[in-house]
Order: C-alpha cells, then sequence, then structure tokens
C-alpha cells in the first residue's frame, strides 16, 4: 500500500479529516480538537498516559461519580494512588499522605484500588497498542512508549493520524481517556504526553527542540530527583539553558555519569530505543500502618509477608534478583531506603527476608516508622537463581520447602498456610502494638 500523504500537517481528533490551513475549528465536523504542527506527520516515537487511570475507571463504573472529587488510595494513613482531575484541582497528587489529601479536598470521595480490574483495563489498552505496532514498552499498567516507524504504509496515513485514532478507540471501547506525547525521541515523548492532560495531544518537533527546553526547570529533566535538583540549585543551575552552555566534560566532573545525561538530555538527544519488552527496573511490595511502630518483633512478621508476595510477583517473571532493597519511612516522613547486593540471583522469600531482616536490623533503633517495604533489582535470567550453597547446607532444603509451599498455595490459596514467622503473628504483633497504641494494618502489596 502507498501511503497518501497530506499536504498539511493539521488534522482533527474527533473526525480524523485533514486541513489545507489552520484553523479555530475543523471544517468538517466543527470541532475544536485540531493538531497543527509542522512536523506533524514526520514523527513517529509517542509515549501514551491514560489519564488518572483508577479513577477514571471508577467513574467509568459508577456514573453518579462523573462530577465528584474521587481519591483512589488507602485508609487515614494511607497515600494517595491517584486522584481525578477535580480532585488535583483541589491540589491533590499521587503518593501524598492521605489525611493531607483529605484537608485540601474533604469532600473526596476515596475508594480503595481495585488492581485486578485495573490491571485487565490496562492489558486491553495494550492490546490496542499492539494493534498499530508491534514495538510497545510499556512502563507501568497505564503507561507506554510507542515507535510507529515503518507502520505508515501499513495504515496508510501518518503516524500521528494513527495515533489519534487509537486514542478514540480507547475512549470509545473502554471508556477512558488518555493523552498522547508525540516527538523524534522517549525523552521528548513523556515530556509532551504531560503538557495538556486530560485527553491531549502534544508534539514536540526536532526543529522547536532547543528553543522548548530552554526555558524549561531542569527538574523536567528525567532522571533529576529532588535531592539533585536540589544540589543543582545550590551550584546556581535552575534551567534547562543554564546546562546547554555548558561544555559535558565540566558537568561530568561535577555530577559524574548524570553530567553526560544532563547534558545529553538537555540538548533533546536521546538514543534510547522503545524495547517491547520493557525490562523491568523493580519489583516491590509495601504497607502503611494505620499508626507507627517501633519493634522489631511487630516489623519482622509483616516483613516477611511482605517477602513472600515479591517473591510471589518474581516466580511469575523468567527473573531472578541480585539486589535486595529494604525501605522505610518515619513518623516525620522521612524516607530510607537501603540495600544489599546477594552473593547469587535469587527468587526465594527465605532469601529475600533474610537479607531484609539484616537490614531491618541496623535500622530499629527507636525510631517510630510508618511504612514498611521489601523489594528486589538488578535482575537476571531466572536460570542463574539459587546455586547450591556449600556454606549454607540448610539453605537447599529450605528452598524444597518452599517449593512445596508454593505448591500448596497454587492449589489452596496464600491464606491456606503460613510459615512459622507469620504464623498468627501478623494478629498478634497487631494486638500487642494496639496495645502500645502503635497498631499496624494488615499488609498490602504495593504496585511493582
Amino acid at each position: 500500500m502507498v501511503m497518501a500523504v497530506p499536504n498539511t500537517e493539521s488534522f482533527c481528533r474527533d473526525c480524523f479529516a485533514t486541513a489545507a490551513t489552520a484553523t479555530r475549528r475543523c471544517r468538517a465536523c466543527g470541532s475544536p480538537r485540531l493538531v497543527d504542527h509542522p512536523e506533524a506527520f514526520r514523527l513517529s516515537i509517542a509515549h501514551l498516559d491514560c489519564d488518572a487511570f483508577y479513577a477514571s475507571i471508577e467513574k467509568r463504573d459508577r456514573p453518579e461519580l462523573a462530577d465528584k472529587p474521587v481519591i483512589i488510595g488507602g485508609g487515614h494513613r494511607g497515600v494517595v494512588s491517584t486522584a481525578c482531575y477535580i480532585a488535583r484541582i483541589r491540589g491533590v497528587r499521587s503518593a501524598m499522605p492521605m489525611f493531607k489529601a483529605l484537608k485540601l479536598c474533604p469532600d473526596a470521595i476515596v475508594l480503595r484500588p481495585d488492581m485486578a480490574k485495573y490491571a485487565e483495563v490496562g492489558r486491553a489498552v495494550r492490546a490496542l497498542m499492539g494493534e498499530i505496532t508491534p514495538l510497545v514498552e510499556p512502563l507501568s499498567i497505564d503507561e507506554a512508549f510507542l515507535d510507529l516507524s515503518g507502520t505508515e504504509a501499513l495504515h496508510g496515513e501518518p503516524s500521528s493520524l494513527t495515533l489519534a485514532r487509537l486514542a478514540s478507540r480507547i475512549e470509545s471501547e473502554l471508556g477512558i481517556t488518555v493523552s498522547i506525547g508525540l516527538s523524534h525521541n522517549k525523552f521528548l515523548a513523556k515530556v509532551a504526553s504531560d503538557l495538556e492532560k486530560p485527553r491531549g495531544f502534544s508534539i514536540i518537533g526536532d526543529a522547536e527542540t532547543l528553543t522548548f527546553l530552554t526555558p524549561r526547570p531542569i527538574g523536567l529533566i528525567w532522571g533529576v530527583g529532588k535531592a539533585l535538583e536540589e544540589r543543582l540549585a545550590r551550584d546556581g543551575l535552575h534551567r534547562i539553558g543554564q546546562l546547554q552552555t555548558m561544555d559535558q566534560g565540566e558537568l561530568m566532573k561535577r555530577y559524574g555519569e548524570m553530567g553526560g545525561r544532563l547534558w545529553r538530555l538537555s540538548r533533546g538527544i536521546d538514543a534510547r530505543r522503545v524495547n517491547p519488552r520493557g525490562e523491568a527496573k523493580s519489583i516491590s511490595a509495601e504497607t502503611t500502618f494505620n499508626t507507627d511502630i517501633d519493634s522489631l518483633d511487630a516489623l519482622l512478621p509483616i516483613l516477611r509477608d511482605l517477602s513472600e508476595t515479591v517473591a510471589g510477583r518474581l516466580k511469575k517473571t523468567d527473573l531472578a534478583a541480585a539486589t535486595i532493597v529494604l525501605k522505610l519511612k518515619t513518623a516525620d516522613f522521612r524516607l530510607r531506603t537501603r540495600n544489599r547486593k546477594l552473593a547469587a540471583p535469587t527468587r526465594l522469600a527465605d532469601r529475600i527476608f533474610a537479607a531484609g531482616r539484616a537490614l531491618l536490623q541496623k535500622e530499629v533503633d527507636g525510631t517510630r516508622f510508618r511504612l514498611i517495604g521489601i523489594g528486589c533489582a538488578d535482575f537476571t535470567p531466572a536460570r542463574q537463581a539459587d546455586p547450591v550453597d556449600l556454606v549454607d547446607p540448610a539453605a537447599e532444603r529450605r528452598a524444597r520447602a518452599e517449593a512445596a509451599l508454593d505448591s500448596l498455595r497454587g492449589k489452596f490459596g496464600r491464606s491456606a498456610i503460613e510459615t512459622g514467622i507469620t504464623f498468627g503473628r501478623l494478629r498478634r504483633s497487631a494486638r500487642a502494638a494496639a496495645r502500645a497504641g502503635n497498631s499496624p494494618r494488615p499488609p498490602e502489596a504495593a504496585g511493582d
């Protein structure tokens, strides 16, 4: 098929008609949702992001919530998973402590997340993406990169039109909305998808890359977290344009490998390809307590339970993990993360828990914690996992016991059998902590 390239780079996102000249409304259907960009029909790297994903699904299924502020998350001591745009206007943000969110938006309707339902919708979105290109790299349940290079002939139209049709299909068939960013690389495509939420379609062209980035805050750059942004600010660097004037060697001397990334991304240079395998960066689980805990005896059963959750997720993949990460949040919201590199990669809850316990024992010093989490990273193929340990002859026996445990849980459910450290202790530690005024909430698995 030979693609008929329109003699314009403007089109309507509702009826998909192309326009000879830019106007305020589509001449075919009257819609104001026009895309008008000089590179609209030349770019093929996109980032698709579902709008307020969890909240949008709940509003779809409960129409009476359409004009209400909705927050998805835990109880009063939990955090916000996501919030609808009505709540966001009031200042509510993801990862915000729930008590702060409810102060900002006291009339919000708070719903517990239904991860099974969200995962089903996420798979449906991904299936629709897969119909237009095989090059889909998921970043999470509700966002992904797409590379439509070479698909123009297949679809008989430029990539931007194909993406607009995809957004329309997701809205009509699944009842949720998405925002799309289109550019010449992944970094800029992801930046673009955030520019006009919700139901956005934004383009950052090659020719405008430097002028677009120059006035933007450095925090826009992928990988620049709060700590690095503060360090850069102390060095007098606030805007991306300042980085554009600096030598690469100078930035690397100051900031190491990150300096090279700052140099490249400040100029819009990103050579990463869209990887349909979407390699996992980490697998984790965490829980927030109803009130704070400072007791090792109360924390250990919870850590064991979370370790089993992480191991279960790991075993559903073809991966093993070489690094274990402990996450703690103190009563005053200070975050602690501690890592331990293993002698060999693992897929076993026993080894994940052992590493996490060793890290936790160093942190329990009377500090009161409101959250604990355990995760794994640095993945390798599963075949490299858990070699015979000559130093610990009992390790192989514990591995066989865990395999038997997994088999029983596969047949009868996870709650059918518990390990010694968790048997009754989750409930006992909750009661004991409650008498001391620091009762833990039963653990809940966090998203990967």
